[in-house]
């Protein structure tokens, strides 16, 4: 397998590595880790080739850091990914590019913190259930005392007895409330401070950290909302998938950073020409994909089609080198969701219309 041989190259770069660590060997040792540099390059270049994957700024930081083992919770998972016999291809690389070097991803942080504040609403309702639970109490002792004041009334001696046992007890009731009060005020702000992290932190788990755009995860979860709120209001709701013409041919002439500046330019013009009806993702390297509200597939085509004229018409230039990139256009497949259970079908339905759009010639919006 591929990945097999490339960790096997590590290995051999690491043993490398100790050997230059001796001055007698310095030379030799210098020319084998040029050499285990090369082939690592050759070993990273196979891969891409291999899974037929776009050569973008993005994925090579992805399985650079993964064949090489700077990152081990990405090469795990590379391994393991080859070893299923899952695909490797661009949809899961973009999931891969939001994990830490300890393998833990945005998404694991979320469940972590929801973890953390559900808890801490445990402890406030614990909290707030012995508060209720003291008070019953003192209420029913405070009551007995009274009743006992009342009919030792008579006596002097034993109606100050009670009434010194009553202040007593309420003396100690304050004291414990005035306790509780800081309890659950501190869990209150403690909660407070765990609401707004989780929030953060749910919000960046959902944006595609290149355009800012919402990522696919987001995307995934609104298709079903938007779904169901469609169905039920009767209402009409298209999808439509959105690929840059011709990226590699930019990326090979520009360079991936340029690349990526397109991309965020390309989002820009969806997002600005969508309006308040349409949602906007990235759906994964230079794929976007967008949901259209109150909008019949025809309907769909015309919106998707005035965006893509927007963005044929506009003349990029490249800021690092002055030149222009030529036109920089999109093809896109738009499709209706008939209801909830045609959501996965109106998704391959869009992505062949996309297909269509690229065979006829591209910087077209064809209908699925």
């Amino acid at each position: 397998m591929l990945l097999s041989s490339i960790f096997r190259a590590k290995s051999s770069q690491q043993e490398q590595s100790l050997e230059i660590d001796n001055p007698a060997n310095s030379n030799n040792g210098s020319t084998r880790s040029t050499e285990a540099r090369v082939e690592m390059l050759g070993l990273i270049s196979a891969f891409f080739v291999k899974y037929e994957l776009a050569i973008t700024s993005q994925n090579m930081a992805t399985v650079s850091a993964a064949l090489s083992g700077s990152h081990p919770g990405l090469a795990e998972a590379f391994a393991a990914r080859e070893i299923s016999g899952e695909p490797i291809d661009q949809r899961w690389l973009d999931t891969l590019a939001r994990l830490e070097p300890d393998g833990h991803s945005r998404i694991a942080e979320v469940e972590n913190l929801i973890d953390k504040f559900e808890y801490a609403l445990m402890r406030f309702a614990q909290t707030a259930r012995s508060i209720q639970s003291e008070t019953s109490d003192h209420r029913g002792a405070l009551g007995v005392h009274i009743g006992a004041l009342a009919e030792k009334a008579k006596t002097p001696s034993d109606a100050a007895d009670s009434l010194q046992e009553i202040l007593d007890l309420s003396h100690a009731m304050l004291a414990r409330i005035e306790e509780v009060e800081t309890m659950m005020s501190r869990s209150q702000h403690e909660t407070e401070q765990l609401r707004e992290s989780l929030a953060k932190a749910r919000l960046e788990a959902d944006v595609d950290h290149l355009t800012r755009l919402p990522n696919r995860r987001a995307f995934e979860r609104r298709l079903v909302s938007a779904t169901m709120e469609a169905v039920a209001k009767g209402e009409p709701l298209s999808i439509a998938f959105c690929d840059v013409d011709h990226f590699k041919r930019i990326n090979d002439r520009h360079g991936h950073d340029a690349g990526d500046r397109v991309l965020c330019s390309l989002a820009a013009t969806l997002h600005e020409q969508g309006g308040g009806n349409c949602f906007v993702a990235r759906h994964g390297g230079e794929e976007f994909v967008l949901l259209l509200y109150g909008l019949g597939k025809e309907a769909a085509q015309v919106r998707v089609d005035a965006m893509r004229r927007v963005q044929a018409a506009r003349r990029l230039v490249n800021r690092d080198s002055g030149q222009g990139f030529g036109q920089v256009s999109f093809s896109a497949g738009v499709t209706e969701i008939a209801d909830y259970g045609d959501m996965r079908s109106a998704l391959a339905r869009a992505d062949a219309a996309l297909y269509r759009a690229k065979e006829q010639g591209r910087n077209r919006v064809e209908i699925g």
